[in-house]
């Protein structure tokens, strides 16, 4: 499973992107029991707010869009490990 995330907005308005293979990771299930998740809630409000950042998750070919302050927990924790762990 393929998992990218790309960042926009900001104050500075800086874009930051991260991809991460989940197929050879040893804790792929938890990986992958985030992700479908975060598909399954679908597309949120991907304005987000003013010189806030505004979030693309892309999880193999499904994107879904979503922004601060507006993010559910599973949207925030995969958001934060691919930024984390992806290059």
């Amino acid at each position: 499973m393929r998992i990218r995330v790309r960042r926009t907005g900001g104050f500075a308005g800086i874009e930051r992107s991260a991809e991460v293979d989940t197929s050879a990771l040893p804790d792929a299930a938890e990986w992958h029991t985030l992700a479908v998740t975060v598909l399954e809630q679908g597309d949120g409000d991907g304005r987000g707010v003013p010189d806030g950042f505004r979030y693309e998750i892309t999880v193999d070919d499904r994107t879904v869009h979503c922004g601060d302050p507006r993010l559910t927990e599973a949207q925030r924790s995969l958001i934060a490990r691919v930024l984390k762990e992806g290059a």
